[in-house]
């Protein structure tokens, strides 16, 4: 079996570049949900508001994005289903059912959605690849504030003041990070076979 890594063509993502096998897709979920996991680790509270600031939102957007929508959302369930089942790697090493589990479940949808996306090239320019994250981080909301505000017993409006508006900033973060990693490892890999 080759190990090669195939040039890319018109409707793949980056995991499609590896040759194909049950093992590879295995690897890439298993993979997918540990990143986010881990990712996850970094965890920063925000005064008044039960969600922290992590890199679990970030992590998820990327596995999407690089494994496409359906191995994305294999990855982002067997993430929500271990953690569910006891697997401490939801924000701050915890697991189970918590105020913030609308906001893992928003991951999922999200990561279909820029998996789609990404299937059809967004992830290979700059401009596309950040708001391919904006569309992420916007269904990640559209699930986790409502959630928060029936889990929390809160109003929306209060939701959206604690589980939306201090996470602004770093959302923009996160999409410029995203803008600008996937668009240059797909423009390494091209350099790379144009030098074949």
């Amino acid at each position: 079996m080759s190990t090669a890594v195939a040039p890319a063509r018109t409707g793949q993502v980056l995991a499609d570049l590896i040759p194909a096998s049950r093992v590879r897709d295995i690897a890439l979920v298993v993979g997918g949900a540990a990143l986010t996991g881990l990712a996850a680790q970094i965890a920063v509270p925000v005064p008044g508001s039960p969600v922290p600031v992590t890199g679990q939102t970030f992590a998820a957007l990327l596995v999407g994005t690089a494994l496409g929508a359906g191995r994305g959302v294999a990855a982002l369930t067997l993430y929500a289903l271990a953690g569910l089942l006891g697997v401490p790697w939801f924000a701050g090493a915890t697991s189970g059912v918590g105020v913030s589990f609308g906001y893992i479940l928003g991951m999922i949808l999200a990561s279909a959605a820029v998996g789609a996306l990404a299937r059809r090239g967004v992830d290979r320019s700059m401009p596309r690849m950040a708001g391919t994250m904006l569309v992420g981080e916007a269904i990640i909301y559209a699930v986790g504030v409502p959630y928060l505000a029936v889990t929390a017993d809160i109003s929306l409006s209060a939701a959206v003041a604690v589980g939306l508006t201090p996470f602004l900033i770093g959302d923009a973060v996160k999409a410029a990070l995203a803008m600008g990693v996937l668009p240059t490892v797909w423009k390494s890999l091209k350099k790379q076979s144009l030098k074949k």
